[in-house]
């Protein structure tokens, strides 16, 4: 009966979470002057005041019928890479029970219901007004163990392809399946009994569903398997600092049965979980912590970028945008527009977040499996929680929402998926102030305002923020920010004197009974480049040290750039070192400037960590991807994701590791570039008990792309376009 009442509690308290959040504001047109003496909070979202979250914005304003301010029903395609609608959705599915696969079982699951993309070159060819392409729908399903990939022709309304997995693993998992297997322990009387005599309740139980990697023994043949961990959230919504340590379900996915129960921690006590509420509803009682006045961006004329369906536009860029359930965030047909011919010239066909990978590094019995492939396994779109207005996105940003297919193929909505939003922290673009030895008086300066799309995906306890920015000097910077929650081992120990010498952590204790687990994050980028055209060649620039004769300077070395074509796969698998410093250009070898240079990008890494794992240990088999920062393949639409289409419990057998070590031609070919941005985390107490943000980026720069600093005519700020705000005066 309690395990009822609790799995009753946790269905309600989700759906009543969902409902409650909070919707986003539009921004208030204007048409008055920028002379005029402007009333901040009618653009700003806060505005100077006692409290935090007053706005004045009158009702009319603001726009807040729910978390989504966009029918989607009436939704058409416009442009080849739209993703599915509601309609097609609602297609795909009546087609589906009609096939002889589905019509002969009813218990199947459809893992993923996505568009399939039309041909590229076609993709490439098509300009807005044509004919729209014959639109398709790729379906992943799962039927007695068997992986099932089709095509969905909607055009003609029939299955037209059908192929089972010839690779090993599984498909991602439903929400539905994460969910259910839930209860499945809660119906184990050993399970129930580990938990009570721990002194918890079982009504204060919150568990998580781990994917279970895999390790080449027996019970992990022919079964898709999950591990179940829980907690306490008795005294706290943060109930992750309350682990109940040693007791771990491993449960049969399909069979929805309890396999085994580990239970080695019986002397662990559950911690306090004192003073570990992070909600501001909490905080503020214990006293705000005011460190700063409120700031925000005004737009009094409005944004200055268009959303026409999924094509943005903004200042000289434009990209097709899309959420999709794996990869979070798609960004397709990148163009920048040159400012000698005002041609708008292909930079990148495809880029998104292809797989991720998070070992930690805890080698004992309830831990060691924790080695996840957040994309594959559990998908980083399906992840992904409407963003807070005002917090996760600033006042003048647009939203997205998702549109994603249930395990039955019903479609919902994953509302405010994905914010737009133009983004100015006093940044410079370029300047230059001549000194007075010149005696000449210049100072030009240029403020740099650039172009945000941003995702939050909360995996469990971690929240990965993933950007796009877009620059006007051609620049693309993806950043991902790590957040969240540190997932934590229970312990006997209290305070540090009491650790012996010989008795390692596996991490920090970072409160009483409370260790941070040592763990690294890894997150692969898929990146389509195509500069100038799909025919693309790699080359990596060295820089070597020359050393030169007395004869020839007085200085003994210099640096000098040695530039090497990568001729196959192998050539271009690259770990970055420190000593060894390169720059890495995809160039097209048939474009050049007008003083004969191959027109191109760099990529250009910012700070990141390499895998230290055994490249035999089973999860780094599997996440083989992470073995170098940078590859770089020929194109093929079958070769996306980092880690393999089924990801679930594979062995490895379809990684890019495997793909690159086929050593096929790239040069001036349509390539794929691959990079992984790398955090290793040996968690702090500051981390506790919810970390500030961290980040790490990487940026596509133009190299020899323009023919000059493509933002020279930029005008700087006038005091005259600028609004002049009049701070709120509180009663």
């Amino acid at each position: 009966m309690e395990a009822k009442n609790l799995w009753r509690f946790l269905v309600l308290s989700t759906g009543v979470a969902i409902i409650s959040l909070l919707s986003w504001l539009h921004l208030p047109s204007s048409s008055s002057s920028n002379k005029e003496v402007l009333n901040c909070n009618l653009y700003s979202g806060w505005c100077t005041s006692k409290n935090r979250f007053y706005s004045s914005a009158r009702p009319k304003e603001i726009k807040n019928p729910s978390l989504s301010t966009h029918d989607h029903r009436s939704e058409i395609p416009q442009h080849p890479l739209d993703p599915l609608t509601i309609q097609e959705f609602n297609r795909v599915r009546t087609i589906l029970s009609s096939h002889p696969l589905f019509k002969s079982s009813s218990s199947y699951t459809l893992n993923s219901v996505v568009l399939e993309e039309p041909d590229k070159k076609l993709v490439l060819k098509w300009k807005k007004g044509d004919p729209p392409l014959p639109r398709k729908a790729s379906v992943v399903a799962a039927l007695k163990g068997v992986s099932h990939v089709l095509t969905v022709d909607l055009e003609i309304s029939q299955v037209t392809s059908h192929e089972t997995g010839s690779a090993s693993g599984y498909p991602t998992m439903t929400v539905e399946e994460m969910v259910g297997v839930l209860e499945v322990p809660l119906k184990s009387t050993e399970f129930n009994r580990s938990i009570t005599k721990r002194g918890v309740n079982l009504a204060d139980l919150a568990c998580l569903p781990i994917s279970s990697g895999w390790y080449g023994t027996p019970v992990e043949e022919n079964r898709r398997l999950i591990k179940v961990q829980c907690y306490s959230k008795e005294g706290t919504v943060n109930f992750y600092m309350k682990p109940i340590e040693g007791v771990t379900a491993l449960v049969d996915i399909d069979r929805k049965e309890v396999l085994a129960i580990s239970d080695d921690g019986q002397n662990i006590p559950v911690a306090s979980g004192a003073n570990t509420d992070y909600r501001y509803s909490v905080q503020k009682l214990n006293g705000e912590l005011r460190l700063l006045n409120p700031i925000s961006l005004e737009q009094p004329k409005g944004p200055s970028f268009t959303v026409d369906g999924h094509l943005v536009k903004w200042a000289n860029w434009e990209f097709h945008l899309r959420p999709d359930p794996r990869a979070g965030t798609i960004i397709s047909q990148v163009k920048v527009r040159d400012p000698d011919t005002s041609k708008m010239r292909n930079v990148m066909y495809k880029g998104f977040t292809s797989e991720l990978f998070v070992p930690y590094m805890d080698p004992t019995e309830g831990w060691y499996f924790k080695t996840y492939m957040d994309a594959g396994e559990y998908g980083f779109g399906l992840q992904a929680m409407p963003l807070d207005p005002l917090n996760d996105c600033p006042r003048n940003a647009y939203y997205m929402d998702g549109v994603f297919a249930s395990s039955d193929g019903t479609p919902y909505l994953q509302p405010n998926m994905i914010c737009i939003f133009e983004s100015y922290a006093g940044d410079i673009a370029w300047r230059h102030a001549e000194c007075p030895i010149t005696d000449l008086k210049v100072t030009e300066v240029r403020p740099k305002v650039t172009l945000v799309v941003r995702m939050a995906a909360a995996v469990a306890n971690y929240d990965y923020i993933v950007d796009w920015e877009f620059q006007t000097d051609g620049l693309i910077r993806s950043k991902v920010g790590l957040s969240g929650i540190l997932m934590v081992k229970g312990t006997t120990y209290e305070n540090m004197d009491k650790v012996p010498y010989q008795d390692y952590l596996y991490g920090t204790l970072l409160s009483e009974n409370i260790i941070g687990v040592i763990h690294d994050h890894y997150i692969t980028y898929h990146l389509d480049m195509d500069v100038d055209g799909s025919d693309n060649s790699f080359v990596k620039v060295n820089l070597k040290k020359q050393e030169t004769s007395s004869e020839e300077s007085p200085r003994k070395s210099y640096l000098k750039a040695v530039k090497k074509v990568a001729k196959t796969e192998k050539d271009a698998q690259i770990r970055l070192q420190l000593y060894e410093p390169s720059e890495f250009h995809v160039v097209n070898p048939l474009k050049k400037t007008r003083v004969g240079n191959p027109v191109g990008y760099k990529l250009v890494p910012g700070a990141t960590a390499g895998s230290l794992l055994d490249p035999e240990d089973p999860p780094q088999k599997r996440a083989a991807f992470t073995n170098n920062q940078i590859w770089v393949t020929p194109y093929n639409k079958s070769e996306q994701w980092a880690g393999g289409l089924f990801v679930y419990q594979s062995k490895g057998d379809d990684t890019l590791q495997v793909w690159s070590n086929r050593d096929r031609g790239i040069e001036n070919k349509d390539i794929v570039l691959w990079y992984t941005i790398g955090f290793h985390h040996i968690p702090c107490q500051e981390d506790y008990p919810i970390m500030p943000t961290v980040s790490s980026s990487f940026d596509l720069k133009p190299v020899n792309f323009f023919e000059r600093n493509p933002i020279l005519g930029v005008p700087p700020n006038f005091e005259e376009d600028l609004p002049v705000c009049q701070a709120h005066k509180s009663a």
